[in-house]
């Protein structure tokens, strides 16, 4: 909670704090907060990141759904030539709305019913661009590797389900909308895909990207559900800027940000499920540094709660089978390029955190630092091309004087 004490996530196994920086906001003499404010979150004290004042309407529907709700500016020095590039971004997390026991209707239903509250409180923001979490609309149920039920969750993404449900709010409150789905392509047998669609402010279709790489760790072996993407590195060129969507897993492959970077991103999302034991040391880490490394803006958003699926499962592991797989952590945030971050939302509760940035200072921290121009390219494509040949052999240089002793 925000006076640091200890709260009970609803799978009862885990104390913990709310967040780490209300965490040390309550713990720490102002002073020493603001200093360590500094450090973890990149602020130049305070110089990069303001506050937003939260319209009326949005505190009384979170108040009223009880959901976490912040809200943050980025600043960017201003230009001579050009005039500030503002974007208010969105980004929604949050639990499931019934048990996983429930039919698949009714469970999808309740998701709808959770979220047009939370999308009201971004629209009464005025967001331009707003990113829900991987798999929105169903338990991420992927760790069971049960195939019945699960898969009935899959929709197209056209006239889909859930994408009928948010091109109405995109339209009616002029939003640009990510919505990540468990995609059926009818048009190909059938076959699934984990996909990020990307609803324009009009409640058009701009397009869909599919996750490039799929976990097999632990119970994340999400290989039973879908494959690889194959819609590469798509940049998305909204009515708000150039945005580029990395799904979950993804986030841990340095060489996809490069590419989304490459092909013009100024702002990636990252939807994500993931869980504490797995990787919350890592979460405020890998998003940083893409945005540092490639001039971006990234958004990160995980869900929150605990999942408790009716069939026990295991996890090839040796341990006793179990019927959740950890608690989704959430900690919402926004990196920018100069390494500078929001706080992170709620670590147990659904939550909505408000970001306005100023993409002007994309190119203001590649001119700083001039990482693309001292990047060498055409060796690192050397390498690569090397590299995925059968016989390829790693440049190492072996000490002649290695295996002859101290002597």
């Amino acid at each position: 909670s925000e006076n640091g004490e200890e709260r009970i996530h609803d799978g009862g196994s885990i104390c913990g704090f709310d967040s780490l920086h209300r965490l040390l906001q309550s713990s720490l003499p102002p002073h020493i907060f603001e200093e360590v404010s500094r450090l973890l979150l990149g602020l130049n004290c305070g110089k990069r990141l303001g506050t937003i004042s939260i319209p009326q309407p949005a505190k009384a529907l979170a108040l009223e759904h009880d959901f976490d709700l912040q809200a943050f500016r980025f600043e960017a020095d201003e230009e001579s030539v050009r005039d500030a590039r503002l974007v208010r971004v969105g980004l929604i997390q949050n639990s499931i709305a019934l048990p996983t026991t429930a039919s698949v209707a009714d469970q999808k239903h309740a998701i709808f019913q959770k979220l047009a509250p939370i999308i009201n409180a971004a629209a009464a923001f005025g967001v331009n661009i707003l990113c829900l979490q991987e798999a929105w609309m169903m338990p991420f149920a992927f760790c069971t590797r049960e195939k019945k039920k699960w898969c009935e969750f899959a929709e197209p993404v056209i006239n889909g389900e859930s994408t009928k449900f948010l091109q109405g709010f995109a339209e009616k409150h002029n939003m640009v909308i990510i919505s990540p789905i468990l995609e059926r392509d009818v048009k190909h047998g059938d076959v699934i895909w984990n996909t990020a669609v990307v609803i324009g402010n009009h409640g058009n279709l701009i397009g869909k990207h599919r996750k490039n790489h799929i976990p097999r760790v632990g119970d994340f072996n999400e290989s039973t559900y879908y494959m690889e993407g194959n819609t590469g590195h798509p940049v998305f060129e909204t009515a708000y800027g150039k945005i580029g969507v990395s799904i979950c897993y993804d986030r841990h492959h340095p060489l996809n940000w490069l590419a989304f970077g490459l092909n013009g991103a100024e702002i990636v999302f990252n939807p994500s499920a993931t869980v504490g034991e797995l990787s919350e040391p890592m979460w405020p880490i890998e998003a940083r540094n893409a945005a540092i490394a490639n001039g971006y803006f990234v958004c990160s958003v995980n869900r929150v709660g605990t999942e408790v699926f009716p069939n026990p499962f295991t996890s090839g592991d040796g341990k006793p089978q179990h019927a959740d797989f950890g608690h989704f952590y959430g900690s919402s945030h926004v990196s920018a390029p100069d390494s500078s971050c929001t706080p992170s939302l709620s670590r147990y509760r659904d939550g909505l955190l408000i970001s306005d940035l100023d993409l002007n200072l994309c190119r203001q921290l590649k001119d700083k630092w001039g990482f693309r121009m001292t990047a060498r390219y055409e060796i690192y494509a050397d390498l690569l091309t090397r590299y995925i040949e059968s016989d390829f052999e790693p440049q190492i240089i072996t000490d002649p004087l290695i295996n002859r002793g101290s002597s």
